[in-house]
């Protein structure tokens, strides 16, 4: 079982910044993929950016050149540093994350999410 703690959702202005947290915590072997999910009000949730344990990154194209994922696999955390942030970007952003256990099964997980709100 993995569970996963998201922080630094906060209110901020349009063009401003935030960097978000997820710490992965219980027992398991390893974390493959972990990501970035958001979900706005009204609207289905959707991938905003992945990045492998070799630190390979994919991200939408709305978010290209603003938002950068990061990870420490030592302490099996991964981040969002959100820069030029527009009111686009508000939603409920989820942490997940792809963990093998040790009898080599992998499994899917999330976060409860962290609130973005972006205001203009």
């Amino acid at each position: 079982q993995v569970q996963l703690v998201e922080s630094g959702g906060n209110l901020v202005q349009a063009g401003g910044s935030l960097r978000l947290s997820c710490a992965a915590s219980g027992t398991f072997f390893n974390i493959n993929t972990m990501a970035w999910y958001r979900q706005a009000p009204g609207k289905q949730r959707e991938l905003v950016t992945t990045i492998t344990r070799d630190g390979a990154t994919n991200y939408a194209m709305s978010v290209k050149g603003r938002l950068t994922i990061s990870r420490d696999n030592a302490t099996n955390a991964v981040y969002l540093q959100m820069n030029s942030l527009e009111p686009e970007d508000t939603a409920i952003y989820y942490c997940y994350c792809e963990a093998r256990d040790f009898d080599n099964w992998v499994r899917n997980y999330w976060g409860q999410g962290t609130q973005v709100t972006v205001s203009s």
